[in-house]
């Protein structure tokens, strides 16, 4: 009897035991499903979070790649158009250098047909005004021609003229030389007799020195003016220099006869000789030290 009552207590408390430990379970159970689920809660966000961060990522690559495409597209826009433009200013320079070369022919015509304009016509250098006062340009003429190529007059008679005139017109009062006087002759001959005249000596006029040169445009006497300098050095040297027409400079220089358009070809041309470049330096510095 007694050992039925220790076997039921003792099944008592074992059973006592067994709820309490499954209750014990039971609450840890609840609590690992808690936390199982917290668990799978901050796995959700971390993976929506990782899902978000994965899009925007994408997004933000796509707009780089957006952003660089656009970037190409500009540049190679760009440099269609800097191509473009470079293609245009070719063309342009090439038009400019046309316009150029065409306004260099059209303004060496001009001075070609200025100067065939001029053909008949002289010009006196250095003659005093006061002459004019007493008598017309016309006689003085005749007279210079009589006193300095009287063959002429014996040959043609009076020298007929179209016209005679000082250039400019008016008198500039500050102006120490007198102003040229332009003849223009009816006879082209009679007028290059006069001029061969005049440079085999020079001419004078009542004891004053005139010079008679071919009446030229302004434009060829500037450029015949710009060799004066080396024209006087080329005389000093002995090389027969000459202004040919319209206004070429011409040597004579170890039995031969050098031609110069431009003042450069010249001095590439004296460069290459050290004896003639030596003398032609020397004047050059002299003329330096007289400025």
């Amino acid at each position: 009897m007694q050992f039925k009552t220790q076997l039921r207590e003792a099944e008592d408390n074992w059973e006592k035991n067994l709820k309490t430990k499954i209750s014990h379970l039971e609450t840890e159970n609840s609590v690992l499903k808690a936390k199982i689920n917290q668990l799978e809660n901050e796995a959700k966000e971390m993976k929506d979070d990782l899902q978000r961060k994965s899009d925007q990522k994408e997004k933000d690559d796509q707009k780089t790649k957006d952003e660089i495409q656009s970037l190409r597209t500009r540049i190679q826009q760009l440099e269609l158009s800097d191509f473009t433009r470079q293609q245009d200013s070719i063309k342009q320079n090439q038009k400019n250098e046309k316009i150029e070369e065409n306004m260099k022919h059209l303004i060496h015509k001009t001075e070609d047909l200025e100067n065939r304009s001029r053909r008949d016509n002289l010009r006196i250098i250095g003659l005093p005004e006061d002459h004019d006062k007493r008598k017309s340009l016309d006689i003085i003429l005749q007279e210079i021609i009589k006193e300095n190529c009287p063959e002429i007059l014996e040959q043609e008679g009076k020298v007929e003229t179209n016209r005679i005139h000082r250039s400019p017109p008016v008198l500039n009062p500050q102006l120490t030389t007198p102003r040229n006087v332009i003849a223009k002759f009816k006879d082209y001959q009679t007028k290059e007799k006069i001029l061969q005249a005049a440079k085999k000596k020079p001419f004078r006029y009542q004891g004053t020195t005139v010079r008679i040169t071919q009446d030229l445009a302004a434009s060829t006497l500037k450029k015949r003016k710009a060799w004066n300098t080396i024209f006087r050095k080329a005389r000093e040297l002995g090389l027969q220099p000459r202004i040919n027409y319209p206004a070429k400079l011409t040597i004579f220089l170890q039995g031969k006869v050098w031609s110069f358009n431009k003042i450069e070809e010249f001095q590439e041309f004296v460069k290459k000789r050290p004896d003639l470049n030596r003398k032609f330096d020397v004047q050059a510095r002299e003329s330096s030290k007289g400025n």
